[in-house]
């Protein structure tokens, strides 16, 4: 092929189009004529080895392979000038294998707790960025005193095993640990019912009958004692003496046990069949059914178990936590001493003569056999003992001072 052969018509009209294509505006990122000057330089770079080729390009005026040979070295001039001249790669970061280039997030999107880039400086057109870090912010530390500051100093552990749990671990029931001549389950009744009548010659601790405002249910009960309706007010454990066995109380004293199972922080008066329904549980798994009341009873618990070094689970602490989210102000309960006394008094009927018990074989001069309780004595058949009458009766505690014990 003779490359000196003119060009056919409309030869010219290929590299007039390239020209146009290579020697359009390039966009940079700093807008400045470094950007035109590597391409514009290899357009240049080509024509002239085309003419160095062919020995003449007539649309550039070029007519000899000299020419041509200096053109293509001032192309190759240009392209070197334009790559010095070209501004520096954006940053970028390397992270997880992968490379990624710096973009600051838009203001509205950035999230507030994140840092916020800031451009504080400029370097070859681009931006240099820094991270600003925004406070983020807290709920407020909870107040001295309060039920959510006390929370906050309970540990938190996982249940302990119930093996070897027994309410006797605790103590005789209602045992009158404060030496008041009362026992606590009658201490208790005084203090949380109103309107109640005491039986006389009791020194002012037997409760014959009054009325309770239920805090778990808000119904009205009327109290009545008796074998058939005393049930219909319980004495709740608030924390169960059951969780707190699994939560601590496995290591402590059989006094400390004791104490804490007639505690008057952690007893109230309640509606007897939802104190049954209510078991051991915690307060990750039972409530009082009245919302309003939660508040008090959740910072009763935390105030028990913070007296006596307990721990709760981390659902017990999440329950409490969201309960007192809604009362942040909500005070710890204090523990208040039993008062004898109050109420009207209500003389005693004289107890009806029974008959003598039938003769039975026993040992000790004719007396029945002795036990440690009279729970153990009612369940072999023996009792009830009158004072005055039976000299049994000496053997066991008359809690609710009415002459008869092991009915």
């Amino acid at each position: 092929m003779d490359l000196r052969k003119p060009a056919t018509p409309g030869a010219g009209a290929p590299y007039r189009r390239r020209v146009l294509v290579l020697l359009a505006p390039s966009t940079s990122t700093d807008g400045d004529l470094a950007g035109l000057l590597a391409p514009a330089g290899l357009v240049v770079a080509g024509v002239g080895l085309t003419a160095t080729l062919r020995g003449r390009v007539r649309w550039a005026r070029i007519g000899s392979r000299a020419l041509g040979a200096a053109v293509t070295a001032a192309g190759l001039v240009l392209v070197g000038i334009g790559g010095a001249l070209a501004p520096a790669p954006a940053p970028v970061l390397a992270s997880a294998g992968r490379t990624v280039t710096v973009q600051p997030p838009p203001p509205s999107l950035a999230p507030t707790s994140a840092p916020t880039p800031s451009p504080s400086s400029t370097a070859a057109g681009v931006p240099v960025v820094t991270a600003t870090a925004t406070p983020s912010t807290s709920d407020p530390a909870p107040a001295p005193g309060t039920a959510l500051a006390a929370l906050a100093t309970l540990p938190v552990k996982g249940r302990a095993p119930k093996t070897g749990y027994a309410r006797a671990l605790f103590g005789q029931a209602w045992a009158d640990v404060d030496r008041n001549g009362c026992d606590t389950r009658n201490d208790v009744l005084r203090r949380d019912l109103t309107a109640y009548v005491l039986r006389a010659g009791t020194h002012g601790c037997l409760v014959l009958r009054g009325t309770l405002d239920d805090p778990y249910t808000g119904r009205t009960i009327a109290f009545l004692r008796g074998q058939a309706t005393s049930t219909a007010v319980q004495i709740d454990h608030v924390v169960a003496l059951s969780d707190a066995w699994q939560k601590g109380a496995q290591r402590w004293s059989a006094a400390t046990r004791q104490a804490f199972a007639n505690d008057s922080l952690n007893l109230l008066a309640v509606d007897g069949p939802t104190n049954e329904a209510k078991g051991d549980g915690d307060a990750a798994t039972w409530l009082p059914p009245v919302r309003s009341y939660r508040c008090a009873y959740v910072a009763r618990q935390v105030a028990v178990k913070a007296r006596y070094g307990l721990w709760v689970t981390a659902a017990e602490q999440e329950a409490i936590r969201v309960v007192l989210s809604g009362c942040p102000g909500q005070r710890l309960p204090a523990a208040r001493p039993f008062v004898l006394g109050g109420g009207s008094v209500e003389a005693a009927s004289t107890p009806a003569p029974q008959p003598d018990p039938a003769p039975v074989a026993t040992t000790g001069g004719g007396l029945d056999p002795r036990f440690d309780t009279c729970r153990e004595a009612t369940a072999q058949g023996y009792g009830p003992y009158v004072r005055g009458r039976d000299p049994e009766y000496d053997w066991y505690q008359d809690r609710d001072h009415d002459g008869v014990v092991c009915e």
